[in-house]
């Protein structure tokens, strides 16, 4: 199930702890971050090891439109993790918010 960027939005500004990963790449998460953690979407087959202990638990993952966050979700699925959800528009979307 993905979640909406007013969703996200709402939970970040609530102060929650979040299962946030940041799918892009590099440059384009220093030019602007909503606070998740970055594994780009190249990294994240050789990355996987770092996040194994939240196989369970919910994870969130963005980028800017929502496609790479979707094909990670996707991917993160076929390595057995129960509970990946995408934000539905990205960065993008989200930015439209404010």
């Amino acid at each position: 199930m993905d979640i909406t960027v007013s969703e996200l939005k709402k939970r970040i500004e609530s102060g929650e702890s979040l299962n946030l990963f940041d799918v892009r790449e590099d440059y384009e998460y220093e030019d602007d971050n909503i606070g998740a953690v970055l594994i780009p979407l190249g990294e994240l087959p050789h990355r996987i090891g770092e996040i194994e202990h939240l196989r369970d638990e919910e994870i969130l993952v963005h980028c800017r439109s929502g496609k790479r966050s979707e094909t990670a979700q996707r991917f993160m699925q076929s390595q057995g993790f129960t509970n990946v959800r995408n934000v539905i528009g990205g960065i993008l979307a989200y930015r439209e918010l404010d």
